[in-house]
Formats: structure tokens, sequence, C-alpha cells
């Protein structure tokens, strides 16, 4: 793959952190595809629409002001336009600086390519 591909990859997850950090679930969800699948402990989630339901919940409550952190650790394309990317990051509770032990994670990122965009096929993490 060429540098303007991963480039593009590593763009997907700054504009998935930048949702995040604006606790925008619209704007999450829609970096996702239609089917996309995110798994995380103790929650799975099928569908965009399932996916922007759920970070509304989230952002409404328990994940109120958080910020996100994803600093990707390798990227390998297995197509053209299918890249697996492993991350590390976490998200930052509402009025601190640092990812607490605690919520720090790694993560599997599936990313596919339609008509020139980037979007997440699926997503899963586990504590480090």
């Amino acid at each position: 793959m060429t540098k303007s591909d991963e480039t593009a990859v590593k763009d997907l997850l700054v504009q998935l952190v930048a949702a995040w950090d604006a606790n925008d679930a619209d704007a999450f969800a829609d970096l996702h595809t239609d089917d996309a699948t995110v798994v995380t402990a103790g929650s799975f989630a099928e569908g965009k629409e399932t996916l922007r339901q759920y970070m509304k919940f989230g952002f409404a409550g328990p994940l109120q002001g958080t910020t996100s952190s994803e600093e990707p650790q390798h990227i390998r394309f297995v197509g053209k336009d299918v890249a697996i990317v492993n991350s590390l990051g976490g998200f930052i509770p509402a009025g601190e600086t640092v990812i607490p032990e605690s919520f720090q994670r790694r993560a599997t990122w599936v990313f596919s390519r339609a008509d020139g965009k980037w979007l997440v096929e699926s997503y899963h993490n586990c504590t480090v």
C-alpha cells in the first residue's frame, strides 16, 4: 500500500478521537459502516444505528466529558481496501489529563474503504 493509504487510515483514527472528544455520538457512529460490530468488555453493538444510540447514552451519562486517545501500533493492509490496525489507547475521565491505568486498552480495528472513504467495519478491545 502507499504512504497515502497509511495516512488515510491514521486519519480515520484522528477523526474517531475528535468525535469522541466532542462527545458527538452522530459523528462517531458515522465513521462506521452500516453493519459495523463493536465488542468491548461486557458489551456488543451491531450496526451503526445501534452504536449511535449506545454512544448517545454513554456521552449523556457515564462517558460525559471524557476524551480519548488512540495511538496506532501496527497497520497491516490485507487488500487494497482493507486494513487491520492495532492501537494502544483508552479514555480520559472528565477533568483529568491522562488515561488511568484501569482505562488503558489495546484495540483491533478493521477498516474498509468504499468510494474512497475509510470506515470502521469492526472494533474489539481488551484491557492492557
